[in-house]
């Protein structure tokens, strides 16, 4: 039985009403080493099912996501926990309609708290199959989310498009855009990433997450010490930005645009409500020091999981940036380099298609983009 394949010990059958009497000792044995044998594949089936269920209180007058959505898969998925991240909803096959953007939306605006439950659960769902082609209709795909819109700070040079939508960073497209939670820095974080991709590269170009949860588990691991250490202490980091937008660098983002304003007063009073200090260079540019910050943290309705949530590693020693001790102590590069790379060993990714809208649970996973040829459009909404 070592070994054995779900396909060679089980079958679908449908339920009898019936009585058996009670098999061996040895078909005991056998079922159960057949269920250890296969115990991820269960554990997937399981959510698939789910995925479909709506609360038992749930009026059966009102729309059904089972009667809109059907479960999918991509490559790169995972089943971690009993659940499928990212979870892949595509149009059901019960009419063609339900490919159009105004039927996802209303499908969504109809089935919000469902949607918030999947995000929630499975840190990440990817919308794929349906017919959204532009901006526009994507951010009425967003707007029938129902989440508040959050206003992006950040050093990435982005440009807006249409209603919520932005353009998601604009440094070039060969540079590897580091893992990290979107405005993890600063006091007011959106709680939801909404991804859409417009036109698809031809190579590279994904969007890799992680479960940032998975992060801290093997770091306390492998530096139980240091990771308890530096949560205690907290982070302290800064980040320089010129005056002007430089899209040459995908933390190119000048100050006047994150902030608003040219009036350096006013610069300095919004950057104290975001949580930061300002420190002007002769340039014209601005040194932004943030901190302290803790390393991990616990947010509520997901599983008591302790989130890697910081950028220490993309920020540490770099030239525009630093990671520190909010205490000033340098944090070992053997260290962050580790971090790193436990990172990647647990980074999911899919090759975007054209339409695809991804959903992630900010708070529970880390993202990121890889090198990319060219032409490549993603456009992001962000949401309280």
């Amino acid at each position: 039985m070592e070994g054995a394949s779900k396909d060679d010990v089980f079958i679908v059958d449908e339920c009898k009403d019936q009585r058996k009497e009670s098999g061996s000792n040895e078909d005991y044995a056998a079922l159960m080493a057949a269920l250890n044998a296969n115990r991820e594949w269960l554990q997937a089936k399981v959510s698939i099912n789910n995925a479909l269920a709506m609360d038992g209180g749930a009026s059966q007058s009102q729309p059904q996501p089972s009667d809109f959505f059907s479960v999918g898969e991509c490559e790169g998925q995972r089943t971690i926990d009993g659940e499928q991240v990212p979870l892949v909803l595509t149009p059901s096959a019960a009419g063609k309609d339900h490919a159009r953007h105004e039927a996802l939306a209303a499908a969504l605006r109809a089935n919000r708290g469902w949607l918030e439950g999947k995000v929630v659960a499975n840190s990440a769902v990817l919308l794929r199959g349906f017919d959204v082609r532009d901006a526009a209709e994507f951010d009425a795909v967003v707007e029938a989310m129902g989440w508040p819109d959050i206003r992006y700070v950040g050093p990435a040079p982005r440009t807006h498009v249409h209603g919520r939508v932005w353009t998601a960073n604009e440094g070039p497209l060969e540079q590897f855009v580091y893992f990290h939670h979107e405005m993890v820095l600063i006091k007011e974080f959106p709680e939801k990433i909404v991804l859409f991709c417009e036109v698809p590269p031809p190579e590279g170009g994904e969007t890799p997450f992680v479960p940032s949860f998975r992060v801290t588990e093997r770091a306390l691991e492998e530096f139980p010490e240091m990771v308890e250490e530096l949560d205690a202490k907290g982070l302290r980091y800064t980040l320089t930005a010129l005056s002007k937008n430089d899209t040459k660098s995908m933390r190119g983002r000048g100050w006047e645009d994150a902030f608003g304003t040219s009036d350096k007063a006013e610069a300095e009073k919004r950057a104290k409500a975001l949580g930061m200090e300002l420190e002007w260079l002769p340039d014209g540019s601005v040194k932004t020091i943030l901190g302290p910050r803790t390393l991990t943290r616990v947010f509520p309705g997901r599983r008591g999981r302790r989130m890697w949530f910081n950028t220490v590693v993309g920020m540490h020693g770099k030239e525009e940036s630093s990671a520190t001790a909010a205490d000033g102590g340098e944090i070992p590069a053997s260290f962050v380099q580790r971090i790193g790379e436990i990172i990647e060993e647990e980074s999911l990714q899919f090759r975007w298609r054209r339409g695809d809208i991804l959903i992630l649970d900010n708070l529970a996973t880390l993202h990121a983009r890889r090198p990319s040829l060219p032409p490549r459009r993603i456009l992001v909404a962000t949401c309280k």
